[in-house]
């Protein structure tokens, strides 16, 4: 296996790992053991795993403790820990009609910033986000005023905002402003349509770009099936209502004629991701160490061929509805 490649962070010039960590899995769906989590979190640095992406609204902080448990024996290591400031409203998207003072006052900003450093067990967050967004508030000075004073505080490092998904434009005037450092949007085979206007301008501006969702909630696994349920209250019954799923599963048949020879499903699905060169890392999220070291082993730098990628891009889905959290 070949060593953990890394991609510049945008313009914080951060190296991290090409494969990073989601952290939403192991602290608010269900199937989780936290033992386990802990574990499968040291086999990722182990294996070269540099950056990680949290929230507080993961299990009310609860993924945020697990990374605490971790950090302390590694403190030698260059790691990068993100997280996310939840809607104060608790309403996942955020609508145009949403008052930014009722979703990211100032005050909370800060607050909700200091209960993830409790929570991280750290003096300073390296990238703090915003959960959602719209950019119906970009003139708006709250969140400009929040984020310096954080800054200025060094209380973190960098900022950036994970944006809705299947919205991938609603950030371009936040990133015209020069202040966001960061982009976190859900990119994968099916959902591709970031490309279109988001990457460029991410490119030109030097803005990192944190690809999640990138195996679509599990269907890109392949492990799904037609008749596939979840306990009650998690979240994949809503991503995955039965004709979603039923179409899903169909489009991930007719991906899997695609994999080649000695290659998985999901390993083809990271290495598309990782071939778009505006992509800083991507994010899967991993419980188990068996799904770490098959998905570490892809940040290996090779990608997919050419004509493989361009194969793929007949799979795009624009699905058209929106669920968020």
């Amino acid at each position: 296996m070949l060593s953990m490649q890394t991609r510049t962070f945008g313009r914080l010039g951060w190296p991290v790992s090409e494969v990073g960590y989601g952290l939403w899995g192991m602290g608010g769906w269900t199937g989780s053991d936290d033992a386990e989590s802990v574990q499968a979190l040291h086999r990722a640095i182990e294996l070269g795993c540099t950056f990680f992406d949290t929230a507080l609204a993961y299990g009310d902080g609860k993924s945020e403790q697990l990374l605490a448990q971790v950090l302390p024996a590694h403190r030698d290591l260059p790691l990068i820990v993100a997280t996310k400031v939840p809607p104060k409203n608790g309403k996942w998207p955020a609508k145009p009609e949403y008052d930014i003072a009722d979703v990211f006052p100032p005050e909370y900003v800060v607050e909700a910033t200091e209960t993830s450093l409790r929570n991280l067990g750290v003096e300073r967050i390296d990238l703090q986000q915003f959960h959602v967004w719209t950019d119906e508030w970009v003139e708006r000075d709250e969140w400009i005023r929040a984020i310096e004073d954080l800054k200025r505080s060094g209380k973190v490092r960098g900022f950036g905002i994970s944006i809705n998904r299947w919205d991938p434009t609603n950030i371009i005037e936040a990133l015209r402003t020069g202040l966001v450092d960061s982009v976190q949007v859900v990119h994968n085979i099916f959902d591709q349509h970031p490309e279109d206007a988001l990457f460029p301008l991410c490119q030109e501006m030097n803005v990192a770009i944190i690809a999640r969702v990138p195996l679509d909630e599990g269907s890109l696994t392949g492990t799904l099936t037609k008749d596939t349920r979840w306990p009650d209250g998690d979240f994949r019954n809503q991503y995955f209502p039965p004709a979603r799923l039923a179409e899903a599963v169909d489009r991930v048949e007719a991906l899997k004629a695609l994999v080649p020879e000695g290659m998985t499903l999901p390993e083809m699905a990271l290495r598309f991701i990782l071939s778009h060169p505006a992509v800083s890392t991507v994010i899967p999220g991993m419980r188990r160490i068996a799904h770490v070291e098959g998905n570490m082993a892809v940040g290996d730098g090779l990608g997919l061929p050419a004509d493989l990628v361009g194969r793929l891009r007949a799979h795009r889905w624009d699905r058209g509805y929106v669920v968020e959290k």
